[in-house]
């Protein structure tokens, strides 16, 4: 079984991972981590150059590095539990990336985790689950807090 999990460095990812943990038996099970990072975060990008300035090329350096190490943990944590485990680092639109990689990696399973925003923030700002749950090309699991 291979299993894609769209991890960032919310509880409920780490409530995701403990599921899939739980629920799997690693024998035979490939899991994916994924992390997609802003191509342009520009909120670290002001604070670390100015609002006038902003320091897009030291923002995503440290975006990165903080990534590097969020999947070494999960890697470790996966690998502990008896997963056979590999990751990604990808820039890009949220969705449209954990779609992509979905089936480019011919995943069996999709596992992500939702924020359950309400109201004027999940208007604006949508639902990443709910998206690639009607989008994807396999089954998925989205994991609440």
């Amino acid at each position: 079984m291979r299993i894609l999990l769209a991890v960032d460095d919310s509880a409920t990812s780490e409530t995701a991972m403990t599921l899939l943990i739980d629920q799997v038996k690693p024998s035979g099970t490939e899991v994916r981590l994924l992390h997609v990072v802003d191509p342009y975060p520009e909120r670290l990008a002001k604070r670390m150059g100015s609002h006038d300035s902003p320091d897009f090329t030291a923002a995503r350096m440290k975006q990165r590095a903080f990534v590097g190490e969020l999947l070494e943990r999960a890697t470790e944590r996966l690998r502990s539990a008896g997963f056979s485990v590999s990751s990604s680092i990808e820039e890009g639109d949220v969705r449209a990336v954990i779609l992509e990689e979905a089936k480019a990696w011919r995943a069996d399973l999709l596992v992500l985790g939702s924020r359950q925003r309400k109201g004027i923030r999940h208007f604006f700002s949508g639902s990443i689950s709910e998206d690639v749950a009607r989008d994807a090309p396999c089954s998925v699991e989205i994991v609440r807090p």
